[in-house]
């Protein structure tokens, strides 16, 4: 059985070792001879991921007994050389770090350059990304379509790793007519060659402006009734001469232009974007267009408009209005209430209450209720003086109805002010002169003096806290000013209110 053996290459050239003769040095844990099929098990424990099928011929192998150096060791020196290999896999060597490389990306897959007079040209820009963990180097970029080329940077351009280049792109139109291609930017990066599709249209000096709209028409949906929706509009100038703009007339209820400020003059392969609003003031489908007029080859594009208006959301409140009645001055009630949409779904905004004694929790905004559903939220009462309280809590929202507004109303009142009566039997002893009265706020003590030398056998303590407990005891006096002890302790429990 082969135990260990030791090959003086590295797999990663093992590929230029195919014929040469190499050494193998291992050892036998059991004595005798090591054979080819020994070799090729020593061959088989080695990492050789990448090697399959390997076949090997010895062509020349030294034995020797080392039994002094352990029981039934022996050790050999074999030449071995390789005479077949049918394949390498893709593993890699475990021993081997495979080569990086940078990964080269762009910020975007296409440029489109629109008109350009023939001639002329116009230069777009793309950024190209290396996003891999070493620098590459983008070699050549080679068009399809040779009105199109990358005029800036020169190349080999190295990009270090996490940096960008900016590349220039520049369309120069031979002809009237659109025209498109491909450019393939090479590189050392792990992807390889990057594609960037480029289209553009000539246009021939002097020829007729021609407006283009795009998208050629605008659906704007479902828009509540009392709400609006805005949609960019782009028109360009594909012809060769300058087009003036000087009217933009609407039709359809609810639709308008917004942002484009007339008379507007576009040059060849210019080009203006503007804003068209639909606020539908009813329900139901409305269809318009949009005329844009102008001294162009067609002085009057028209852009299809349509949309169709619903229902508003309803939003509403229950109850209408909370009454928290009374309540002591510093202590504070709560009550539920809850939103409710009807028709659509309503996003409430915020919400406001017109007096700080007077809060809500439960709710964060913006919250969004579905139609039919309703959501729940508390407010609260905290009076910071005695006498009616009055206030609002006001709803925004994108409901019809909006503000949307609850009643609030409570009663300050003063706490009770409470007091404890004390009595007492007398004492049987003679030249009593008077009593003590102690307090204390726990059981046992300790107390505090709060009558001294009283004659009376009551006392009433009105200095009390509503909610607290207290423990009272009296001693008697004599007229040597000698104090009894304590008397049994009495307990007074005062009411929150």
């Amino acid at each position: 059985m082969v135990s260990r053996a030791s090959v003086p290459i590295f797999w990663s050239s093992l590929e230029r070792s195919f014929g040469r003769p190499w050494l193998i040095f291992g050892y036998l844990d059991n004595p005798g001879t090591p054979t080819q099929t020994d070799l090729e098990i020593i061959l088989g424990s080695l990492p050789m991921e990448r090697v399959v099928n390997v076949q090997i011929s010895v062509r020349a192998l030294k034995v020797k007994n080392a039994s002094a150096y352990g029981k039934g060791l022996v050790i050999f020196l074999a030449l071995v050389t390789l005479v077949g290999c049918q394949g390498l896999s893709a593993g890699s060597p475990a021993n081997q770090q495979q080569p990086q490389a940078g990964v080269l990306g762009l910020s975007g897959s296409a440029l489109g350059f629109g008109t350009v007079v023939v001639g002329s040209g116009k230069t777009l820009t793309v950024t190209a990304k290396n996003t891999g963990a070493v620098s590459l180097t983008v070699t050549s970029a080679q068009s399809t379509a040779p009105q199109f080329v990358v005029s800036k940077p020169t190349l080999p351009l190295t990009i270090a790793a996490g940096s960008n280049a900016t590349l220039s792109v520049t369309f120069t139109p031979q002809t009237a007519g659109s025209a498109s291609g491909t450019i393939s930017i090479a590189s050392d990066a792990s992807d390889g060659t990057v594609g960037l599709q480029v289209t553009g249209a000539g246009a021939e000096p002097g020829s007729p402006g021609a407006l283009s709209p795009n998208p050629s028409s605008l659906s704007f949906g479902s828009v509540q009734v009392g709400h609006n929706l805005s949609l960019s509009e782009t028109v360009t100038n594909n012809g060769g001469s300058d087009a003036t703009i000087t009217d933009d007339p609407v039709t359809g209820a609810g639709f308008s232009v917004s942002g484009l400020n007339l008379p507007l003059t576009l040059t060849p392969g210019g080009s203006t974007t503007f804003s068209v609003v639909f606020a539908p003031q009813s329900t139901g489908a409305v269809n318009g267009n949009l005329t844009i007029t102008s001294d162009a080859s067609n002085p009057s594009l028209l852009i299809p408009l349509s949309g169709t208006g619903t229902a508003s959301g309803g939003l509403s409140i229950s109850p209408t209005s909370l009454n928290f009645g009374n309540v002591l001055e510093n202590n504070n009630s709560s009550l539920p209430a809850s939103l409710r949409a009807t028709n659509t779904s309503v996003t409430v905004t915020s919400a406001v209450s017109s007096s700080s004694e007077f809060t809500f929790s439960g709710l964060t905004f913006p919250v969004t209720i579905q139609a039919g559903n309703s959501i729940g939220f508390t407010v609260t009462f905290t009076p910071q003086s005695t006498g009616q309280a009055n206030a609002t809590l006001t709803f925004t929202s994108d409901a019809s109805n909006s503000p949307t507004v609850q009643s609030l109303t409570g009663n300050g009142t003063a706490p009770t002010q409470h007091s404890v009566l004390l009595n007492w039997n007398p004492s049987s002893s003679q030249d009593i002169v008077g009593y003590n009265v102690y307090r204390g706020i726990q059981t046992g003590g300790p107390y505090s003096p709060i009558d001294t030398l009283d004659a009376n056998t009551t006392y009433t303590d009105s200095s009390v806290t509503n909610g607290d407990t207290y423990y009272y005891v009296t001693t008697a006096v004599n007229s040597s000013n000698e104090e009894s002890g304590y008397s049994n302790e009495a307990q007074a429990k005062i009411p929150n209110n």
